[in-house]
């Protein structure tokens, strides 16, 4: 009869593979929490130049919603100006 519960608990538990994937994953998002809240904001001054957070829904800003950014990019792929 106890071999036959020990083959129920078996069936029930998760296999040991999943068990330690789980706890990995687990450990690895303490890990990066811990070193984020330990270093806090990284750029605690960095924000979007011209744009409304006021809610009107408009581009906001003098640049059409760019964000400040000059978007620009000129001859990026190389095409040797054909």
């Amino acid at each position: 009869m106890a071999a036959v519960a020990v083959a129920a608990l078996r069936k029930l538990v998760p296999p040991p593979a999943l068990c330690g994937f789980l706890l990995l994953l687990a450990l690895m998002f303490v890990a990066s929490y811990a070193a984020g809240a330990a270093v806090g904001p990284v750029a605690p001054g960095m924000h979007e130049t011209g744009t409304s957070r006021d809610g009107d829904g408009g581009g906001g800003g003098e640049d059409g919603g760019g964000g400040g950014m000059d978007m620009d990019m000129g001859d990026t792929h190389g095409s040797g100006g054909r």
